[in-house]
């Protein structure tokens, strides 16, 4: 499997925010953002992995640095910065744009970790990356650094599903809000 440049990976999505993208400061809401974040990234790693179907395996971060109003374009970029075995982390940016004075500012940054899968929906091994210019060098000489963050954080998460409950607060008679809800039922 031949390994590849981030920029064979690189999505480049625009779009114009809308009023029903606002929430109640009048700024992009952060689950839109989100959302055009996780559909770009899965294009990159489809067009990494060359596969029908890639998963998220989980969001690393998402930093929001500056906030994206309804004047404005919103561009994401996103690539592959890092790849494991059978996974890959994308890198995204996004860049918000005033449509009247044309001023640019990174609104946000993220990484996102995908699986590629073959037809039995099982993960399969994905090509490495090779780093060509300044930031993706530096984004693929951390990557290693991210991923092990992304192990412990999934080791972690794994032992805190053995100890929490998925009864329902009020089948146990516990309380909620000072007030014991058996009570009420």
């Amino acid at each position: 499997m031949d390994a590849k440049k981030p920029k064979e990976s690189l999505i480049i999505s625009t779009d114009q925010v809308l009023v029903n993208d606002l929430n109640n400061y009048n700024t992009l809401f952060g689950g839109v953002l989100m959302k055009k974040l996780d559909n770009s990234a899965t294009l990159s790693a489809r067009r990494h992995a060359r596969v029908k179907e890639c998963v998220t395996a989980s969001t690393d971060s998402i930093d929001f640095l500056n906030p994206v109003h309804q004047s404005d374009s919103v561009c994401v970029e996103s690539f592959v910065s890092y790849t494991g075995n059978r996974s890959m982390e994308i890198f995204c940016k996004v860049i918000a744009e005033d449509m009247i004075t044309g001023r640019r500012r990174m609104a946000a940054t993220a990484f996102l970790t995908f699986v590629a899968l073959d037809e039995n929906k099982q993960a399969v091994p994905v090509p490495d990356v090779i780093p060509q210019t300044e930031e993706e060098k530096f984004l693929y000489e951390s990557g290693e650094e991210r991923a092990q963050t992304r192990r412990v954080r999934r080791k972690h998460s794994k032992q805190l599903t053995d100890i929490i409950g998925l009864e329902k607060p009020w089948e146990k008679g516990e309380y909620l809000y000072g007030e014991n809800i058996s009570q009420f039922g």
